[in-house]
């Protein structure tokens, strides 16, 4: 049997086990490590055996082991002896070992460790161990009138109705949570029937105001719902939620009621309950906010008492929490693909309104309800970072459209005001955008636009924001910007917006902003607004100090000088999407701009930004195909056509001209692995074009060049990986990157499949292999205590 082979054929493993139970002390960490050793070996039944004749199981994981020793008070070896026992659990022998050794009672005891690690772990070895045991030890089928809990299983079942009915909140919360585990990962039929057993008890705990354990339910009835065993149980199971949403609090119903509605099996009336027990704290919000009423609420009825969520609401301790928790499950709710709950988006979205009016000071009701809500939400970062969020998203439903001249009055409110705080002015500035986005979509429906006005607006105060002495508001601001470009970017009001404002102007001064993190976002920005401005227009903006070539002479500048990595890396990602979108102009321009570009970024410090110039090297080489109409270079199998001689040798003359292969081969061998993969994909596919039919090394074989030859020369140095950088780039000389024969032979004979396998291997297959194991393992022999962590 190969499983005792390995304990007969490596003695020295039991007699470690032996060697450790013979110290009169050992060492916590070694005692675990033995203990989880043991347990790893034991995990199988045959090895289980011939342990067991050794009698070393039983004096490690029995009464006469670690348990009655004074070495137990460590958490560490009471972590290694459940870990052990855990691995152990894979066959009835252990089973056995367990139930009849007392272990079970240790387990028990040990869900109520004060090591959260310890309990959480103990919880789920029960879960295990009853699944083990109900799976095999079961001798009758389940179907059965005289079927019976197996021995162990029994044992536990009863511990979970014991505790269950204890009058200590923490033994009852144990067996929750064990309950909440097993229904989670089990759902086999005999859960059902586990069920049956504890649920009039949790039941009870619903109608017990002060139980409290009633938190820990709606996690138990959510894990319930995704078990099918659950879903034909004549009701029963449904009743139970009903009941749990309407005598649980609000803030404790709440994730109970967003799960429900995420589960597209639950019936309509609980469906129908759970979004009235997620809406309610939004209701009363609207109901506060006028009185008499001048809209109508989102409820026709509550599912529980509106007096305890409007006390909730009226208390300063828990107003906050409770809407941040209703409007991060509406939130979820509204990002999902297919919602499957029928929200009310008008009166939601006025909802979400009025909370942002009242965390601002802009609503002054009437009723004393919201009178006291207003003051206790006035300058609530957190109430307004969470209805900001749900305000984006509700810009994707319909219905929302009559309320938009009264949400950008708020949305400008909060961008206007001195007192936004910077976290809350990006939420705003991202709820703005997806508005502009969505009021594009009106413009041409039979309702007048309001784009241009509310464009006007959002550049004045933009005007005033990139001023900001706060960092992080030019920062956003600027986000802002290029978000908007990217949506209405070809919008004639977007343009015109744009152009007779201060904008412009104000933006290209950042470019030299104190923060790196601004200037980068300026870059970014500049690089976006270049596509309807500097590339779009025949003439220089009015009053702008950069034309289209200032502005990349300076962002040249700011790649080569920049002491900060954001705004070189910046930069990089905007040639490179210049390039892809065919701005830079003419071949001959390309040529000059990539060559610069490239003899820039090969020295660059951040491995970002030369990775960054390598994905610009792709995109011309796509762009130099496309413009001589042959298809694009790709690195999928069998893609590429091949290319006639004539453009090979044109092709080869511009890529060498670009200086792309010097920076390619350089990467090859680069420290960072990630920039080397890069240059070998790209430099895979030029072979593939280039060698249609197959590259002249995979055609006849490893060339013989002549002694001292430059390619020979390349393919040995490259082999040495990373530590010939330098050769390739002091002693490169000795290949001419800008030949384009050389190049071509290049192509064809170095083996770039064999450099794509090395680079592409993952370190952990000498960091994890059994030497490297070993020789962790002999280095700590002669240091123990001071590399023991590293050892276990």
């Amino acid at each position: 049997d190969p499983s005792v082979e390995l304990l007969q054929d490596n003695p020295c493993l039991t007699e470690f086990l032996t060697s450790v139970l013979a110290l009169p002390e050992p060492s916590p960490s070694i005692l675990s490590f033995t203990l989880r050793l043991a347990g790893i070996l034991a995990a199988s039944e045959n090895r289980f055996q011939h342990l067991q004749q050794e009698k070393l199981l039983v004096r490690l994981f029995g009464k006469d082991g670690p348990l009655n020793s004074a070495l137990w008070k460590d958490a560490s070896v009471r972590s290694g002896w459940v870990k052990g026992v855990h691995t152990m659990m894979r066959h009835q022998a252990a089973l056995h070992l367990l139930c009849s050794g007392g272990g079970l009672e240790v387990i028990f005891t040990l869900q109520g460790d004060p090591s959260l690690f310890v309990a959480s772990a103990a919880n789920q070895l029960l879960v295990d161990m009853l699944i083990l045991a109900v799976e095999t030890e079961t001798t009758k089928p389940l179907s059965t009138k005289d079927w019976v809990w197996p021995a162990c299983a029994q044992m536990i079942v009863k511990r979970i109705e014991d505790t269950l009915r204890s009058s200590s909140a923490s033994h009852v919360e144990q067996s929750l949570k064990l309950l909440t585990s097993l229904f989670r990962s089990c759902h086999a039929k005999w859960t059902e029937m586990l069920w049956l057993r504890v649920a009039k008890q949790i039941e009870s705990f619903l109608m017990e105001e002060a139980v409290q354990a009633q938190p820990m339910l709606a996690n138990l009835l959510l894990n319930m719902a995704w078990s099918p065993v659950f879903h034909g149980s004549e009701g029963s199971f449904w009743a139970l939620v009903t009941s749990a949403l309407e005598h649980l609090t609000p803030v404790q119903a709440g994730p109970l009621a967003v799960g429900v509605l995420k589960f597209c099996g639950c019936p309509q009336d609980v469906r129908i309950q759970a979004l009235t027990v997620l809406l309610q704290p939004m209701d009363c919000i609207l109901r506060a906010a006028s009185q008499p009423l001048e809209y109508a609420g989102l409820l026709d009825e509550s599912v529980s008492d509106p007096v305890t969520v409007e006390s909730l609401l009226s208390s300063k301790s828990s107003c906050a929490n409770l809407l941040c928790q209703t409007l991060a499950h509406l939130e979820e709710l509204l990002s999902r693909i297919h919602v499957l709950a029928d929200l009310p988006y008008t009166s939601l979205l006025r909802s979400v309104m009025t909370i942002l009016q009242f965390c601002h000071g802009l609503l002054h009701p009437a009723s004393p309800l919201g009178i006291t809500i207003s003051r206790i939400l006035i300058n609530s970062f957190r109430v307004q970072r969470s209805a900001l969020d749900v305000l984006a998203a509700l810009s994707n439903q319909n219905g929302c459209d009559t309320l938009i001249g009264g949400l950008f009055d708020v949305l400008l409110a909060y961008m206007e005001s001195p007192n936004t705080d910077p976290t809350v002015l990006k939420k705003t500035f991202k709820a703005t955008s997806k508005w502009l986005a969505r009021l594009r979509e009106l413009s041409s429906s039979s309702q007048p636009p309001q784009t241009e006005k509310s464009l006007e607006d959002v550049f004045l105060v933009l005007q005033k924001r990139l001023y900001s002495p706060c960092w992080e508001v030019r920062d956003s601001s600027l986000e802002f910007l290029t978000d908007l470009v990217k949506c209405l970017g070809d919008q004639d009001e977007f343009r015109q917006s744009l152009l007779s404002s201060e904008v412009l102007r104000l933006i290209e001064n950042l470019l030299d902003d104190p923060e790196s993190y601004v200037r980068a976002s300026a870059v970014i920005a500049v690089g976006h607004l270049a596509f309807i401005t500097y590339f779009a227009l025949k003439s220089p903006v009015a009053g702008n100090q950069y034309n289209k070539e200032s502005i990349v002479a300076k962002f040249q500048e700011i790649l080569s000088t920049d002491p900060e990595g954001f705004p070189r890396r910046a930069v990089i990602n905007i040639f490179t999407e210049w390039l892809s979108q065919s701005c830079v102009g003419r071949l001959e321009d390309m040529e000059q701009f990539v060559s610069r570009v490239i003899q820039t970024v090969e020295h660059d410090v951040d491995w970002n930004v030369r990775l960054s110039g390598l994905e610009l090297v792709r995109a011309f080489c796509s762009q130099t195909f496309r413009q001589r109409g042959l298809p694009e270079c790709s690195d999928e199998p069998g893609s590429s056509a091949g290319t006639s001689s004539v453009h090979q040798n044109e092709l080869l003359q511009v890529f060498c001209r670009a200086k792309l292969f010097r920076f390619l081969f350089q990467s090859l061998c680069d420290c960072d692995k990630i920039l080397g993969q890069e240059a070998c994909d790209i430099l895979l596919c030029l072979s593939k074009d280039f060698y249609p039919h197959g590259t002249l090394r995979e055609l006849h074989g490893p060339g013989d060049f002549p002694a001292g030859h430059s390619i020979d020369w390349l393919q040995r140095t490259l082999r040495q990986g990373s530590v010939a950088q330098n050769l390739l780039t002091d002693g490169g000389n000795r290949v001419d990157f800008e030949d384009p024969e050389s190049m071509m032979l290049a192509l064809g004979t170095v083996d770039l499949i064999e450099l794509h396998d090395e680079l592409n291997k993952s370190s952990s297959y000498v960091e994890e292999s059994p030497q490297s194991l070993l020789q962790d393992i002999l280095a700590t022999v002669g240091n123990t205590e001071e590399n023991e962590v590293d050892c276990y």
